[in-house]
């Protein structure tokens, strides 16, 4: 068995792929493995959505800066 290659492309029709890319140095027969790719892009305004669904913290921008000062001064010196 051969060195496998992966590149991206489109399937034209049920029996022809488009490649993005040339393929050299590979002649002869070939074994050919399709996995669709899922191309779908999750939307901004979804995201933002799910975030206003979540409900409001309680800790204080105070208590915050205090939790990252304690955190900082416990790596010690550069």
């Amino acid at each position: 068995m051969g060195k496998a290659v992966i590149v991206a492309g489109r399937m034209a029709d049920p029996t022809h792929i488009e490649l993005e890319e040339a393929l050299t140095g590979i002649l002869g027969k070939v074994e050919v493995v399709v996995r669709a790719v899922d191309t779908t892009q999750p939307d901004a305004r979804d995201i933002l959505d799910l975030i206003s669904t979540l409900p409001a913290g309680t800790r204080t921008k105070e208590d915050i800066d205090r939790q990252i000062a304690e955190e900082r001064s416990s790596w010690g010196e550069p």
